[in-house]
């Protein structure tokens, strides 16, 4: 740009020329400097997915005008899983910077996996990033909705899609693992290791191979059932003798 604007001054310091050949020279001198800073890289500020993020925007030189990121205002949604009874938190947090002065905006959709905006009740409204639930449970299911304000304007929406598994299905989780550790381990549960690992050697059985023939396991299986079926017999029998000493038979004899 340079080397073509210098020639033109020195030629219009001297009037070697017309003006309306300069304006030509020169409009075609930008022409091609624009044409050549467009092809350059430029340093972006954007941090997709989404937001619209003002730091970021790039000056346009052929609109005058500044372009922002051209990223949607809604983020992808963010899931999460819970048990019953326990805590769970949500933060509203972006990888670009927010103002100083923006408005949190926390909303909720019970039961539904959504982002529409309609779907939405409002929750609570401030300065906390932070949304925390000290105890979930079933109505806490759903999708949570964060939303921020510059000025009135939304700046960006982020998701988050709550799932709280209820009590019953962790505990039976937690009893199917202890089962299915118990089989794998020939029916005796070893306890966790406290040590650093050790090294078992090539000679050490896994559990597979220390469990016991399917005939044998049969055979425990009906002794056992067979103990149960004689203790119940046995409890049955000695209540009965437990309430006919209680109430003894009262014999009746006539006087003639």
């Amino acid at each position: 740009m340079h080397a073509e604007i210098m020639p033109l001054v020195e030629e219009f310091d001297k009037n070697l020329n017309p003006d309306s050949v300069y304006e030509d020279r020169l409009q075609t001198a930008a022409n091609n400097f624009i044409a050549a800073a467009s092809k350059l890289p430029r340093a972006s500020g954007c941090f997709p997915p989404c937001g619209f993020q003002v730091s970021g925007a790039v000056y346009n030189c052929l609109t005058c005008q500044y372009d922002s990121c051209e990223y949607p205002l809604d983020c992808p949604m963010r899931d999460l899983t819970v048990g019953e009874n326990n805590s769970t938190e949500m933060r509203c947090d972006v990888q670009f910077p927010l103002p100083s002065q923006a408005e949190i905006v926390w909303r909720f959709a019970s039961k539904v996996k959504t982002q529409q905006v309609d779907q939405f009740k409002m929750v609570t409204a401030g300065e906390d990033r932070l949304y925390s639930i000290p105890a979930a449970h079933p109505h806490h299911q759903g999708t949570y909705q964060c939303e921020v304000f510059s000025q009135q304007r939304s700046i960006v929406r982020i998701y988050h899609h709550l799932t709280v598994i209820p009590q019953v299905l962790v505990a039976q989780a937690r009893l199917q693992g202890i089962f299915d550790t118990a089989l794998l381990l020939g029916g005796q549960i070893a306890p966790l290791p406290t040590g650093p690992p050790r090294d078992l050697g090539p000679t050490r059985l896994s559990g597979l191979q220390r469990l016991p023939s399917p005939s044998l396991l049969a055979a425990c299986l009906g002794a056992l059932l067979l103990l149960l079926f004689l203790s119940l017999g046995f409890l049955f029998m000695w209540v009965r003798m437990t309430r006919g000493s209680r109430n003894p038979v009262r014999k009746i004899i006539f006087l003639n």
